[in-house]
């Protein structure tokens, strides 16, 4: 495994606009573009995922983990805007670094929040121009597909609320004719309410007639994002790349 790490993928140069690229010992090979948990003030992009991603290159993909900006500095829907750059900024420049097979976006808890984000509001993604099938799936870990408990707190409403409006992943489910195969992945003893939000999800996707083939799931059983440090969600992240 090759590391190459702190690079800067913001326009704005902003200290939290760094990712860490971590390539496997091969010349061509699928890239993740990881957004770690946290709630969106906390985290970080090299603590805790260090079993993932040996899991993860040792198999022969290239794992980039990106930092965004974070509350209380940040203000929705920075920290989304600041994804889509990042992937930009890999779809632009993983050339460098050797051939990139394909572009998948992920996350964990806040991250898959804002993986879901990135996959059904296309307005994020869009200014990078990326052609179609270039981005070859998407894994969303125990995001909250409702608008994001800390969004409500940013607009003064109470966090346990489950609003639906343009910052909720739900929302947007339905404007594109077609997605790319994505996983979804929740505990049986997640955060409040998180569980049942994930089968809403899955259901609305069902109801919007979404090929299901393309569409996995996974039920962890433990708290929230447990499996998240050990190579169990190396190990889950494999088997979607190999798959799709």
């Amino acid at each position: 495994m090759r590391v190459i790490e702190n690079i800067c993928y913001g326009k704005a140069q902003h200290p939290e606009q760094y990712l860490d690229i971590y390539l496997p010992d091969k010349d061509s090979f699928k890239v993740l573009v990881y957004m770690h948990g946290g709630g969106i003030e906390a985290g970080d992009k090299a603590k805790g995922y260090q079993e993932t991603i040996k899991y993860v290159t040792d198999h022969g993909y290239c794992f980039v983990s990106i930092n965004y900006r974070m509350y209380p500095q940040a203000v929705y829907p920075e920290f989304l805007r600041d994804g889509a750059e990042a992937v930009g900024w890999i779809y632009k420049n993983i050339s460098e670094y050797g051939n990139c097979e394909g572009i998948y976006i992920g996350g964990s808890s806040a991250g898959g929040y804002m993986s879901m984000m990135l996959c059904f509001d296309d307005k994020y993604l869009a200014p990078y121009k990326i052609p179609q099938g270039v981005i070859k799936g998407y894994i969303h870990d125990a995001g909250q597909p409702t608008t994001h408990f800390n969004v409500l707190r940013e607009r003064g409403i109470d966090s346990r609320r489950v609003i639906i409006d343009e910052a909720a992943p739900l929302y947007h489910i339905g404007k594109a004719i077609e997605y790319p195969p994505m996983m979804f992945i929740v505990s049986d003893n997640d955060m409040a309410n998180r569980y049942e939000q994930t089968q809403l999800v899955l259901s609305t996707m069902k109801h919007f007639g979404y090929d299901e083939s393309k569409i996995e799931y996974r039920l962890m059983h433990g708290t929230h994002c447990h499996y998240v440090r050990t190579d169990v969600f190396g190990k889950i992240v494999c088997e979607f790349l190999e798959k799709f």
